[in-house]
């Protein structure tokens, strides 16, 4: 073989070798796009280690959000453990939208969910009322002590729901909490940069086969042929 037919078929090997590395790249990002509510429950993964599940499409601002956070850490610090799940809209329900407007039912249905992970009381909030659970313990006072707080709609209101909620609680259990002051933080719901990031690796993964080949045989350039006997 001739050294520009070697050339061209070691610039076809890195072109597939690039081009099939881009296309994992790229098809990664597309799973790790895919969103929190594909999951059959989406709260019960999220509450299984943390305090409190905020659906993205609730619209609650970020402040807020950090807020709500900061607050459900200082009740827990405060010997009150209580874990929360606002529920926006019937497609945070994941696969269970049967359960929408259902707060009793689905609080039921979590608590159950987290019980191989968490034992101890269940708030959920939608906008039409509360739920309770506490792994079949009786959760009266608790629903008592929370009619006496505003249901709000969706979003801000939502929030400001479940901020009264959580102190109305925490107070009920002989520990009030203060509301903490909302500060300003990034969206835990925010656009993660990294699949994007995937993207543009894969773009200029692509770049560079291309300058590789053109580099190996330039437009225009008919490859070598071997001279006739």
């Amino acid at each position: 073989m001739t050294d520009c037919t070697l050339a061209r078929l070691a610039s076809g090997r890195v072109i597939r070798t690039l081009a099939a590395g881009a296309l994992v790249l790229i098809l990664g990002w597309g799973v790790s796009a895919l969103p929190a509510r594909a999951d059959g429950d989406p709260a019960s993964d999220v509450l299984a280690t943390q305090s409190l599940f905020l659906p993205q499409d609730a619209g609650i601002p970020p402040a807020q959000q950090a807020q709500l956070g900061k607050l459900a850490r200082d009740t827990a610090e405060a010997g009150v453990q209580i874990r929360v799940a606002l529920i926006a809209s019937a497609s945070d329900l994941g696969s269970v939208t049967e359960l929408w407007r259902r707060p009793r039912a689905y609080a039921n249905f979590l608590g159950e969910e987290l019980s191989l992970t968490y034992r101890g009381l269940l708030l959920v909030i939608m906008p039409n009322g509360f739920g309770l659970y506490d792994q079949g313990h009786p959760v009266g006072g608790e629903s008592a002590a929370l009619t006496a707080v505003a249901l709000h709609g969706s979003g801000t209101g939502l929030a400001l729901t479940a901020e009264d909620a959580v102190r109305t609680l925490a107070a009920a259990a002989g520990h009030p909490v203060a509301l903490p002051r909302a500060t300003a933080t990034s969206s835990p719901g925010s656009p993660d940069p990294t699949p994007w990031i995937v993207f543009a690796l894969g773009l200029v993964a692509i770049a560079v086969a291309w300058i590789a080949s053109l580099r190996a045989r330039p437009l225009g350039v008919e490859p070598d042929h071997p001279a006739a006997p």
